[in-house]
């Protein structure tokens, strides 16, 4: 019996990277479509599922919001009618915060979608946003490229979109700075600001949380060894959990004031623990360049 369908509709909002992730899929051996019209989605489909060729085994399509005459608002038969088919799809959104849009339209001097002579640049990122809502809440991953580069986006979707991986549950850990904002995309946020911080350490503060002094002076502290602990107890106890309910990844992100060292250093400690498991392990560090 042949495999069934494996179909990923990769859409968000214009300038968040969705030319980024479909190259990536292509990449790892996806057959990919962008901007295809949302009402052409069954189609295409209903196309691939009777042949079930295996060169389209593996499909993704790139959709935006410039067809503006297509209606997203009832997305649910499309995507019943889907599964009913026997195709296994799913949903990434990329996202990003407007001023991040805004300036990344500027730098590359490209034109919205959306923009035109009624639309100043600021509307139709609010009408975009209006017109994907359905598509963002049914969506199976959310990603916010705010403060993602292309390298990090391209290792986000090889590693939550891997068809070399097994029913195991993908795991990303990601250290940030709150002075910086949080991260959207996050399933669970930790706070170290509690514990002590070797910035106030002159010899320290130029260094960050991978380096072998930032991790002694630290792990002197009774605090840092039991928050650490703690951390790795909740996710064993609460990972089989997700895996069971057909979570295939998780993103636990932990910050401090500027994502320098205490957030790095315990991203780097709870990695190293969950790689020993066999999971497969993501690890970023969002302020460290």
């Amino acid at each position: 019996m042949a495999d069934p369908i494996k179909l990923i509709i990769v859409t968000g909002l214009s300038g968040s990277g969705k030319s980024v992730a479909l190259n990536t899929l292509e990449d790892i051996g996806y057959y990919c479509i962008d901007n295809l019209p949302g009402f052409l989605l069954a189609s295409f489909t209903e196309a691939l599922v009777p042949s079930r060729d295996q060169r389209y085994r593996l499909s993704a399509v790139g959709i935006d919001a410039r067809d503006r005459s297509s209606d997203f608002g009832d997305i649910t038969y499309l995507l019943d009618t889907l599964r009913s088919k026997g195709v296994d799809y799913r949903i990434i959104f990329l996202d990003a915060k407007d001023d991040t849009l805004i300036k990344r339209f500027s730098e590359t001097r490209r034109k919205h979608p959306l923009s035109d002579d009624e639309h100043p640049l600021t509307e139709a990122i609010e009408l975009e946003r209006k017109i994907l809502k359905p598509f963002l809440d049914k969506a199976t991953l959310q990603v916010d490229t705010t403060h993602t580069n292309l390298h990090q986006l391209r290792d986000i979707i090889r590693s939550k979109v891997s068809e070399q991986a097994g029913p195991e549950i993908s795991l990303q850990f990601q250290s940030f700075g709150f002075k910086h904002g949080m991260p959207r995309d996050a399933d669970f946020v930790y706070d170290v600001r509690c514990l002590p911080n070797p910035h106030w350490q002159n010899e320290l503060r130029p260094l960050t949380g991978r380096d072998p002094e930032v991790a002694r002076f630290l792990e002197q502290d009774s605090n840092v060894r039991q928050f650490k602990a703690d951390v790795i107890e909740f996710l064993e106890r609460w990972i089989p959990c997700f895996e069971a309910d057909g979570r295939s990844y998780l993103t636990i992100a932990i910050g401090c004031t500027g994502g320098q060292h205490r957030s790095v250093y315990m991203v780097e400690e709870i990695s190293a623990h969950f790689r020993t498991s066999g999971l497969k392990i993501l690890s970023r560090h969002r302020e460290l360049t």
